[in-house]
């Protein structure tokens, strides 16, 4: 992360992480007393570096004029300013990303060519988050009641204090940087100074070959490997990106300032111009995704002269990208692309990003005060558009699979969880990964007008669609039985049956499809659909009394468990075997009464089996040990209980389905 130029200073005091006696590196928890921490340790180094002679100090700010004039180096504004600037961009990294921050606050020595755009001593602060796909806010959203954002004052602020500012995306590293002149001069204009010069400092770290900016020699550049290095960059960002905004922001972070000025990304609707639509349908045009540009204040002013209508994409018989008119002025009359000072003409070139045939949108990339674009930089861009283009086409994909599987879910379970009366019933499930349908499933529902009340909670072999299949017909069988009036043990028995038959059919079907009628099938068990499942009904007390007849039955499914008043945890049910295996088979059910204050939890393998390391979360009655110190609490009290001391057992996201079920008799 550090770049070093000239002399290395002395070696700084103890107690510092070390990056090489010129800078600070430290890791801050994702707490809202980060940005404090931050803001302290950066005035601290500053205090450091200036003790160490790295800064000039000045007696201006002790003086009866009570401050610098514009433009003298000052430590003291110095240290304000980045302060400012670093506890800004923490808070951003904590309520936006919700992440640790890595702040890194170092000095950048004068350069030693007095012609080096970067020639004038400053500080360089760089905040990283590990949540590159989620966006850094530019602006605040929430105020409190004195109109001040109660989060910080976002990107802004720091837009004012720096001169220079960017932000840098790597496979699983977001960040955002900004240089503070020791001279104060930075980006927002002052009285009697000029604007600061637009041009972006490379990103700070970057392994890539240093990028042309204003005066570049792309073909210098090139030649020197930059552009295997940038294409290996840009695919390992976009690989594995879920959203094609994402996408396309990162597009833009690549292309802007290394091979253009500016550039732009239109996408097309999924049944877009290029894409499939239903017939008679009027395609919605094409949507501008971002505009970027090597100064950020110019940013606005291009989205304005580019305006909502994307320019017309290369003929897809053609693969070469075609010249497109140079943006005209704004609507406040500020040239769009000349906010950098570099004239209002250029070379822009549209390319078509298109994937399996099928059009996605169009990328429009722009050098300023060029003729036309090298061939070599027109290249690397149409072979970048390809990478993107696919990016595009596989978030799309995700997306549509991630639509269909949530619909699903809503259809395989149910919308609510019913409420009994006189009980108090809680419930928590959580479906493990991207939340594809399938695995775990939940029920509670009337039986009839008899009063009787049942629940469910099971749990099917395997994941994914073939589980979801298996889910789509246990619950509704269930409710049919229960409705029917058959008893808890028949209800299984039944359920038994009805699965043995369809994994029956399915493999006859699956050998026919596989062999064409002739043949050995596929191997014995391969269609097999076993269901592990809890299954009971409750008759709330018919005289108000409080309390509830319970009877219940396992099938291969973790026994429930009893929690009295007093703290007392018992067993309740007896093992028995998996729904779906066997067919001889005669399910009995266990009845008890649930009293006033008792509680029953019920759960699945994904709570007592929850890994970490060799251990699980039920070894040595586990789950028996939290419920006993929830005596006292309520259903939900209960159920949110379990679910920490869950989450909190291994330090890796749980890789099961979670679900658990908590009645509390009144």
């Amino acid at each position: 992360m550090q770049r070093d130029t000239g002399k290395r200073p002395a070696p700084m005091s103890a107690g510092w992480p070390d990056l090489g006696g010129t800078g600070v590196r430290v890791s801050l928890p994702g707490s809202l007393l980060a940005p404090g921490t931050a803001r302290r340790l950066v005035r601290s180094a500053v205090a450091e570096w200036t003790g160490l002679g790295l800064f000039d100090a000045c007696s201006c700010c002790a003086g009866p004029a009570g401050g610098c004039p514009p433009g003298t180096p000052c430590p003291e504004r110095l240290a304000d300013d980045a302060a400012l600037v670093a506890g800004e961009l923490v808070t951003n990294v904590v309520v936006h990303a919700g992440t640790a921050a890595e702040l890194v606050c170092r000095y950048d020595p004068p350069a030693e060519d007095a012609a080096d755009a970067d020639g004038t001593a400053a500080l360089i602060v760089e905040v990283s988050d590990h949540h590159p796909d989620r966006p850094v806010h530019s602006h605040p959203h929430d105020y409190d009641q004195s109109g001040t954002p109660d989060y910080g004052r976002g990107l802004h602020l720091v837009a004012a204090l720096a001169e220079r500012w960017g932000i840098t995306y790597r496979a699983a590293l977001k960040t955002v940087w900004a240089r503070l002149p020791l001279d104060g001069r930075g980006s927002r204009p002052r009285t009697g100074e000029e604007p600061a010069d637009p041009h972006r400092l490379r990103p700070v770290g970057s392994t890539a070959p240093a990028a042309p900016t204003a005066g570049r020699d792309d073909h210098d550049w090139l030649a020197r490997g930059g552009a295997a290095s940038f294409l290996a960059e840009a695919s390992d960002l976009l690989a594995g990106q879920l959203d094609e905004n994402m996408v396309a922001a990162l597009a833009g972070q690549l292309l802007v300032p290394r091979l253009a000025d500016w550039c732009a990304v239109w996408l097309d609707d999924e049944t877009g111009p290029y894409g499939l639509r239903e017939p008679g349908r009027t395609a919605p045009p094409p949507r501008l995704a971002g505009v970027w540009h090597r100064d950020e204040a110019a940013v606005e002013h291009l989205r304005a002269a580019l305006g909502a209508e994307a320019p017309k994409p290369p003929d897809p018989r053609f693969r070469s990208p075609v010249p497109v008119p140079w943006p005209a002025a704004s609507h406040d009359g500020v040239p769009a692309a000349d906010a950098g000072g570099h004239g209002n003409s250029g070379a822009a070139l549209a390319y078509r990003l298109a994937a399996g045939g099928r059009g996605l949108g169009v990328l429009v990339v722009a050098q300023q005060g060029a003729a036309r674009l090298p061939d070599d930089v027109t290249a690397l861009v149409e072979d970048f558009a390809r990478r993107v283009a696919l990016a595009i086409s596989a978030a799309r994909e995700y997306t549509r699979q991630a639509t269909i599987s949530r619909v699903l879910q809503r259809g395989l379970l149910p919308s609510k969880v019913g409420q009994i009366p006189g009980v108090d019933t809680c419930l928590v499930y959580e479906p493990s990964g991207d939340g594809v349908a399938g695995g775990d499933f939940y029920d509670v529902f009337p039986a009839g007008s008899s009063g009787r009340w049942c629940f469910v909670l099971g749990d099917v072999q395997g994941s994914g669609p073939e589980a979801a299949v298996v889910t789509g017909l246990a619950r509704p069988w269930l409710r049919l039985l229960a409705r029917e009036g058959y008893q808890v043990g028949q209800v299984l028995d039944r359920l038994n049956g009805l699965l043995l038959d369809d994994a029956m059919e399915a493999a006859e079907a699956a050998a026919l499809l596989v062999t064409g009628g002739h043949g050995p099938g596929l191997p014995d068990g391969q269609h097999a659909r076993f269901l592990s499942l809890l299954y009971g009904e409750v008759v709330p007390s018919p005289d108000g009394r409080g309390g509830a007849r319970c009877t219940l039955a396992s099938a291969g499914h973790p026994l429930p468990l009893l929690l009295r008043p007093d703290g007392t945890v018992t067993v309740i049910a007896e093992p028995q075997v998996l729904l779906g295996v066997v067919d001889d088979v005669a399910y009995r059910s266990t009845t008890f009464d649930l009293a006033p204050g008792e509680t029953l939890l019920c759960v699945t393998d994904g709570v007592t089996e929850r890994r970490s390391g060799p251990r699980m979360f039920d070894d040595e009655d586990g789950l028996a040990t939290v419920l006993a110190e929830c005596a006292g609490l309520s259903a939900q009290g209960v159920a949110e209980r379990i679910r920490a001391a869950v989450h909190a057992f291994a330090q890796t996201p749980p890789g099961d389905d979670l679900a658990l079920l908590v009645l509390q008799a009144g």
